[in-house]
């Protein structure tokens, strides 16, 4: 019986796990200290990514390598590219097609919605490094060593969802403290839920002529902050939030005691401005639905 190996138990690792397993299909999860759902066609394994050896053990025989991992934010330029090597040696070294989460950030800014068949412009260090990460595995799908496909998802909601957004905004607003974001609160954004972005992967996992190219998880909602915040706030019964502008020297001075939040400059066009993506191919070719924003923000609510 074939299996597929799931790198990464963040929101949506977690889920595209879940997704193969209750379809019945065995499934490997690999993180660094063996953690993940629970299933009895998922088997959890404590492998470090980053030792190409061990994980080219772990993946051996699987049909097909998802990699849903990162590292910390803070570690991207000097961690993230041979992590990557890693992941992208094992699945040509065992045979596996290869499916990569992935996001906007290699695009850089963009007038209008992105679209999947936008080069790679990145004005940042971290557009940089995801940018890199995805022409080397698209070398090697062209030179025939490995079929390679990406799915690109925008800012994510969901339980257990990590972006701007649920850090600065629904953490916060969930927990009755003030609100602060450093970006334009009434700007249109695309949002991602996690498990909308794991049913893209599984399906261009199962797409015969998805290889080769990247794909974009249809979007759960395209509201602002300030709307989206609202709707949240209505969902979890608590009062609609008075939403602050974080200064650039806020932000500065939070960065300086977090060192996550320090990253958040370098990406902030993404915030002070409408940042959309059109999943259209995606809907049309792999036909995925967006998860209805409601649903999403239940989700949030009930898990604070």
């Amino acid at each position: 019986m074939s299996f597929s190996v799931v790198v990464g138990a963040g929101a949506t690792g977690s889920a595209v796990a879940r997704l193969l397993a209750e379809a019945g299909e065995r499934v490997r999860l690999v993180t660094r200290r063996g953690g993940g759902p629970e299933h009895r066609l998922i088997e959890r394994l404590a492998v470090d990514a980053a030792d190409t050896g061990r994980l080219v053990e772990a993946a051996g025989g699987a049909a097909v390598l998802f990699n849903c991992a990162m590292p910390a934010y803070d570690r991207w330029p000097a961690e993230f590219p041979p992590l990557a090597a890693s992941l992208l040696a094992a699945a040509e070294r065992g045979g596996a097609d290869y499916v990569m989460l992935g996001n906007t950030y290699g695009y850089g800014p963009v007038a209008g919605p992105a679209t999947e068949g936008l080069p790679m412009a990145p004005s940042s260090v971290k557009g940089a490094v995801r940018a890199r990460i995805w022409h080397e595995a698209l070398a090697a799908h062209a030179a025939g060593r490995v079929r390679v496909t990406e799915v690109r998802a925008s800012d994510f909601l969901g339980a257990g969802a990590y972006s701007p957004f649920t850090l600065l905004v629904g953490a916060p607003l969930l927990a009755g403290a003030a609100v602060a974001y450093p970006g334009d609160q009434d700007a249109p954004h695309s949002w991602t839920y996690t498990g909308d972005a794991a049913r893209t992967l599984v399906a261009a996992a199962r797409a015969d002529t998805g290889w080769g190219r990247a794909w974009h998880v249809p979007s759960t909602s395209h509201l602002s902050v300030r709307e989206l915040a609202a709707l949240l706030a209505r969902a979890a019964g608590v009062p609609d939030p008075v939403l602050g502008r974080m200064t650039a020297e806020e932000l500065a001075e939070l960065g300086r005691r977090d060192p996550v939040m320090a990253e958040f400059p370098e990406m902030l066009y993404l915030y002070d401005r409408p940042a959309l993506l059109d999943a259209s191919t995606t809907a049309a070719h792999l036909g995925i639905a967006p998860t209805p924003l409601a649903t999403v923000l239940d989700e949030m609510a009930a898990a604070r």
